[in-house]
């Protein structure tokens, strides 16, 4: 009853409900664009085949496009690009020191970060696209294509890379007029839009009696236990007590009070599961081309179920989870930020101490969020090897479609507050992984 009085609220407040129904018309446009056929390719047959053919690696990236990959629409490639270019263009302020130096401008910085990754994602939306035209020439003697060369290649290249700018237009307005991170909101379409094709599959199954009711109430469970532990990790924080030092400035005495910073548990997010799929399965997927016997045996090894892949992800995992929060998170920099405000951490000497204190406490709390991540990704090959499950139960996905929907929730609750409205609970306030 709270959340039905809740909505209503929403469109009581005419800023808010015109930014949701926004937000809600700019993802019904991606969902139609994700069903136009690019021209020139027979979408039907090639996605039959990529569904046989296309391994892991396919499915992946299939997840995050809603579907338009496999079939090859015109958003074929969806927004992995923009992703690629912003991880890209993060890295970058870390190497090359012009670029970091922009990064800490402010606003001026920002823009021009920004402005350099749309770049970037056209670069990358070409080069992926042409990579794409070329090997669908090459796949099965052509036999996707209606009339191969040099102008189907071209057409299909500014065709998915006019596609991708666009969906990357419609993040950004989304973000500026809607509410939410409009290109999260976008990855979340896509991954939601295939769930009730999952459930059908999922009946299906019950009806053939390969799976009973008592296995999917297991999973229905099952999913509510997982979706609660990803809302207690992505929320949870490690509160360091801050002491701030009493300055006298003439008759003013400024300081004195008690803080706290704050350390995630998951300081990384959903970067490391996708980093190490990417890098596991393209092998594994370009040998699933390769009709050598030795090549396909080693294609299998490396798919998803086997014990060599296990290790590998799960490895690549806490590698990823370390190194980005490495990238992101400086504790040198946050210790001499104390120092200089008057601040220090009760017990530890401002300075190398200090730094030393976080590096020491971010550390475990990233082993502990590693170990959460790789446990929540590789439930999915657990539960389809046990119980045949039709779907990734959990994984980078769940993470994605969690994680987006409470920084959303999150912004629509903040509307609510700010304008003396209830929000969305009764004690307390909603908060987002940020």
């Amino acid at each position: 009853m709270r959340v039905i009085t809740v909505f209503q609220n929403i469109f009581k407040i005419a800023e808010l409900k015109n930014r949701v129904l926004f937000t809600l018309a700019l993802l019904a446009v991606y969902r139609v664009g994700a069903h136009i056929p690019t021209p020139g390719i027979n979408g039907e047959e090639l996605s039959k085949f990529l569904a046989e053919k296309g391994g892991a690696l396919m499915g992946f990236f299939d997840m995050f496009s809603g579907g338009a990959l496999s079939r090859v629409t015109i958003f074929a490639l969806g927004i992995m690009p923009y992703i690629s270019a912003s991880i890209i263009l993060q890295l970058l302020t870390v190497v090359v020191p012009a670029i970091g130096k922009m990064a800490k401008e402010g606003e001026a910085g920002r823009k021009k970060i920004i402005k350099y990754t749309r770049y970037g994602t056209v670069v990358i939306s070409a080069i992926q696209s042409f990579g794409i035209a070329v090997g669908l020439e090459g796949m099965n003697q052509g036999a996707f294509i209606q009339s191969p060369g040099w102008s189907f290649r071209l057409l299909t290249m500014i065709t998915l890379t006019a596609g991708t700018a666009f969906i990357m237009w419609l993040g950004e307005q989304i973000t500026e007029r809607g509410i939410g991170n409009g290109i999260s909101l976008v990855i979340f379409a896509g991954i939601v839009a295939r769930f009730p094709n999952a459930v059908l599959s999922t009946f299906r199954l019950v009806q053939a009696n390969e799976l009973s009711i008592f296995s999917v109430l297991f999973l229905v469970a099952g999913m509510i236990a997982v979706v609660g532990i990803i809302v207690f990790i992505e929320r949870g924080q490690r509160k360091l007590p801050v002491q701030y030092a009493k300055r006298v400035v003439g008759r003013k005495v400024y300081g004195g009070q008690s803080t706290h910073l704050p350390l995630k548990i998951n300081t990384s997010g959903v970067i490391p599961p996708i980093f190490a799929s990417s890098i596991i399965m393209f092998p594994a997927t370009v040998a699933g081309f390769i009709p050598i016997p030795w090549v396909q045996s080693f294609a299998k090894q490396l798919g998803p179920g086997t014990m060599l892949h296990t290790a590998l992800y799960v490895g690549m995992i806490f590698f990823f989870s370390y190194f980005y929060t490495a990238i992101i998170f400086n504790p040198v920099d946050i210790a001499d930020n104390l120092k200089k405000y008057g601040g220090y951490i009760p017990g530890i000497r401002p300075g190398q101490k200090t730094s030393e204190y976080i590096y020491k406490v971010l550390s475990r709390l990233t082993f502990v969020g590693a170990l959460y991540l790789a446990i929540i990704c590789v439930l999915p090959e657990f539960l389809i090897r046990k119980f045949n499950v039709p779907f990734y139960f959990g994984g980078t996905s769940l993470l994605i479609v969690v994680g987006v929907a409470l920084d959303t929730v999150s912004q629509i609750e903040s509307h609510l507050l700010t304008r003396s409205y209830e929000g969305f609970l009764k004690k307390g306030r909603l908060k987002g992984r940020r």
